[in-house]
């Protein structure tokens, strides 16, 4: 497996493989690899004839507040976690390979962003937007791959690439959970132990929503209020937003019907998790 720090360096590897017909799956990651992506990276090994991941902590989703800095990396680890996988090649640039100091284009997705988690962090789909971006005309894939965990962003992505005719397919893959329920993520690398545990009240609260409304609760409002009891029983927790929305807008629901998505961001300690559940009712 090779890893290329330029654009220039991963074009022409790129350009290589295209000219004998191959088909490229990426997956775009910001690093710190846990099963959650090598998942992806093993759905991509199974669809494509070369497999590129990248590895790119990007500035512009993250606000003043957040926790750019302190986010882990560790690009040896990774590389040997991805070619473990069968990935092909890492692009891992710096930020002025990317970024140059004079840009001045962003990309809104009006309607998706303004709900959920583009609420609670201003900017952060703008600079998700601009760098996926970035990456699909830097790739060229014929499929990328994003896991459901991040539902928000998958939706935001999905819309994006059909409004600028990306010529690629989004997949996207199951999200992978511990034993006990809490969806893997870099981020759970910040938590004690105690707040790891605290952590679960996250599952646990969408696997009441999800027996609620199995047994016939069709309210939204009984079914948030319901979480939110359970969750602020956990005195580590701090919630951000619960919400039954609808799957393909995001959109919020009165009545519990047809595909809904339910999410949530709450805080345990300082750490900011996400999880949610789909379900068709």
């Amino acid at each position: 497996m090779e890893i290329y720090t330029t654009i220039s360096e991963i074009k022409e590897f790129i350009k290589s493989k295209k000219l004998v017909g191959e088909k490229i799956g990426f997956v775009p990651t910001m690093g710190y690899l846990h099963q959650g992506h090598l998942s992806l990276m093993k759905e991509a090994r199974q669809d494509n004839d070369i497999v590129i991941a990248s590895i790119f902590v990007n500035p512009t989703q993250f606000g003043p507040d957040e926790d750019y800095d302190e986010y882990p990396r560790d690009l040896d680890r990774d590389a040997e976690l991805a070619a473990e996988v069968g990935v092909d090649a890492v692009f891992a640039p710096e930020a002025d390979e990317i970024y140059d100091s004079g840009a001045a284009t962003t990309i809104q997705v009006e309607g998706l962003t303004d709900k959920l988690c583009g609420a609670c962090r201003p900017g952060h789909f703008t600079g998700v937007c601009i760098i996926v971006s970035k990456l699909f005309n830097i790739i060229a894939p014929d499929h990328a791959y994003f896991g459901q965990k991040d539902a928000q962003q998958v939706l935001v992505i999905k819309r994006m690439v059909k409004d600028l005719n990306f010529d690629l397919e989004i997949v996207i893959v199951p999200i992978v959970r511990e034993e006990d329920g809490l969806a893997i993520s870099s981020r759970n690398k910040y938590l004690n132990q105690e707040e790891r545990t605290a952590a679960t009240v996250l599952y646990n609260s969408l696997e009441l929503a999800r027996e609620l409304i199995e047994q016939g609760e069709n309210k939204a409002k009984v079914v948030e209020n319901k979480m939110v009891e359970m969750i602020k029983e956990e005195p580590l927790a701090k919630i951000d937003y619960v919400e039954v929305v609808k799957q393909e807008t995001l959109e919020s629901v009165t009545k519990i019907k047809d595909k809904i998505l339910i999410a949530l961001a709450v805080y345990i300690g300082g750490t900011r998790l996400i999880d949610n559940v789909m379900l068709e009712v």
